[in-house]
């Protein structure tokens, strides 16, 4: 209605004034600001209108007559113009619409979404692209079930941009298809690397140009939960780390932050290099202990006077002050809030977070 409304004004203000101000053949605004604000039918609509109401205010009685050819001219090249420039706007928004639909077809097959609880694990991811228009990037996250236990992977590609999202896609792909038949963690791991190295020799095979690339990851085994077990076992098992050059999980309850670091092997990509394997940790999380997996997105955030964020003094004020912050759901959004705070608002990087827990068993 906003041009309508204005065209109304316009006129009103001509009558008023009895054409002493030309105000008429601003009538021109009308198409474009239909242009703006409408599609290609209201704008075509606003311009017949705004054409007609120039002639009909030069007429008798609404007007001294005769119609002003210049004005005249000047009013139908306007509407054809805003025609013309609400035509781009539709074309280029079912253009924008179909990217963003594929960028959430890419979304959802590189971070497929995954219910609240899923093998076993209480769960909640948050994923921010430092692309917002891609809304996707580097970062990489999944949860496998398998018959040796529940396998979950977090990691970050090197780099930015789409060759980045097809590493992330080449090895959440691969961690799903080893997770789920390997028996060692360990070797999930090295399938990982490998298969990140075919996919650098597919790319150079086809002419790219692209830096050899590399992926920190971390990677957790949950022992499968037998229909037998009891609450008290299920706390009592040990779970399995492996780390591959990423940041230090952390394992998080009401009263206490501790770091669940192990012997950090070499990226993905690189196992080549000194030609050994990762090695992985068995752990024994506490009955009430939430893992807390991140990327460097979190850690690496600055502020503005270039300082990077406390995550561990901020949570553990946070949780001081709601020991309920411990669910995983409320965990991951506190800390990519925090850390976004932290950032002024802005995160420069992909910024990935994953909390887990066992389910309870009540």
């Amino acid at each position: 209605m906003a041009p309508g409304l204005l065209m109304i004004l316009l006129l009103a203000v001509s009558w008023a004034t009895c054409t002493a101000f030309h105000s008429i053949v601003w009538l021109v605004l009308v198409p474009g600001v239909a242009a703006l604000l409408c599609g290609v039918a209201a704008t075509a609509t606003y311009t017949v209108l705004t054409i007609t109401a120039y002639v009909v205010a030069h007429l008798p009685p609404f007007g001294p007559g005769p119609v002003e050819p210049v004005g005249l001219v000047l009013v139908v090249v306007g509407g054809l113009g805003a025609l013309a420039v609400c035509s781009s706007k539709v074309h280029a928004q079912h253009r924008a619409r179909r990217v963003r639909a594929a960028a959430d077809a890419t979304r959802q097959t590189v971070l497929r979404p995954l219910p609240p609880v899923w093998a076993g694990l209480e769960q909640a991811a948050v994923h921010t692209a430092a692309d917002e228009t891609a809304r996707i990037g580097g970062d990489f996250y999944d949860i496998q079930p398998s018959p040796h236990g529940t396998r979950l992977v977090l990691g970050d590609v090197q780099g930015k941009g789409l060759d980045a999202v097809a590493c992330a896609a080449a090895l959440v792909g691969g961690f799903r298809e080893a997770a789920a038949h390997e028996r060692d963690l360990v070797d999930v791991a090295v399938r990982m690397d490998q298969r990140l190295r075919r996919h650098q020799e597919y790319v150079h095979a086809l002419g790219g140009d692209e830096n050899e690339r590399f992926a920190t990851a971390v990677l957790v085994q949950f022992p499968p939960a037998t229909a037998t077990a009891t609450a008290t076992d299920r706390h009592a098992t040990t779970v399995e780390l492996v780390d591959c050059g990423h940041l230090t999980p952390l394992a998080v309850t009401p009263d206490r932050i501790r770091p669940l670091a192990g012997e950090s092997a070499l990226p993905l990509g690189m196992f080549e290099l000194i030609g050994a394997r990762p090695v992985g940790r068995s752990l024994s999380p506490a009955a009430d202990e939430t893992l807390l997996l991140y990327s460097d997105g979190v850690a690496e955030a600055r502020d503005g006077n270039g300082e990077f964020h406390p995550l561990r003094e901020d949570l553990a004020a946070a949780l001081r002050e709601d020991p309920g912050l411990t669910d995983p759901r409320r965990l991951v959004a506190h800390v990519r809030s925090a850390a976004a705070h932290h950032a002024g608002g802005r995160l420069a990087d992909d910024t990935t977070v994953l909390a887990v827990r066992r389910a309870s068993t009540r």
